[in-house]
């Protein structure tokens, strides 16, 4: 009985993970998909991309994996609203991002991506997410480790499209109360 019984608590614990894993795509995969697709003017804007650049060597990256994006809400709202892309800012990949290429030519030693250098521009530190709308166009850049909390507030901001209406300061007086219930509700 009590082996049947921890069976049953580990199966449901396993499934509970489950459903709070971001699903990530590669921004080969991503670059291909057109979130916007079929929609006419009068039809509900499509998903937005969400891009984390990390590096492989980098601890905040790796914290920011293992306390944010392992956060369940979080990874419903990413999962619902959002194209999640891993982009490693050092790695080798070739894609044609909304109408540009972009190819990682050195071979040797640590270099950085010239789509990071592109999107990060001056503020390259790791990690940094990067927020496009459906049509790929860049919305923001957000760099730094961000506990859940935190970053509840940047992707509803985003995803809810309050972004239009408020200055990001005056979204944060107003999340608590009025934002967060709806983001729930919506989740």
């Amino acid at each position: 009985m009590k082996k049947t019984l921890a069976i049953v608590m580990l199966a449901m614990l396993l499934a509970g993970s489950a459903v709070a894993q971001v699903k990530w795509s590669t921004i080969e995969e991503a670059a291909k998909t057109d979130n916007s697709r079929g929609r006419s003017s009068s039809d509900k804007k499509g998903k937005l991309y969400f891009i984390d650049f990390y590096t492989t060597w980098c601890g905040w990256c790796k914290r920011m994996d293992r306390d944010t994006f392992s956060n369940t809400t979080v990874a419903k709202l990413m999962n619902k609203y959002y194209t999640p892309i891993k982009f490693d800012a050092e790695g080798h990949s070739s894609f044609t991002w909304n109408g540009t290429s972009f190819s990682q030519t050195v071979t040797e030693g640590r270099a950085t991506h010239p789509f990071a250098r592109a999107i990060l521009g001056q503020r390259m530190g790791f990690p940094s997410f990067a927020i496009f709308d459906d049509d790929k166009t860049l919305l923001t850049v957000v760099p730094g480790y961000m506990s859940p909390d935190d970053f509840l507030v940047v992707l509803w901001y985003f995803a809810s499209g309050d972004y239009r209406e408020y200055t990001y300061d005056d979204y944060m007086k107003v999340f608590a109360k009025e934002k967060k219930p709806v983001m729930e509700k919506a989740l």
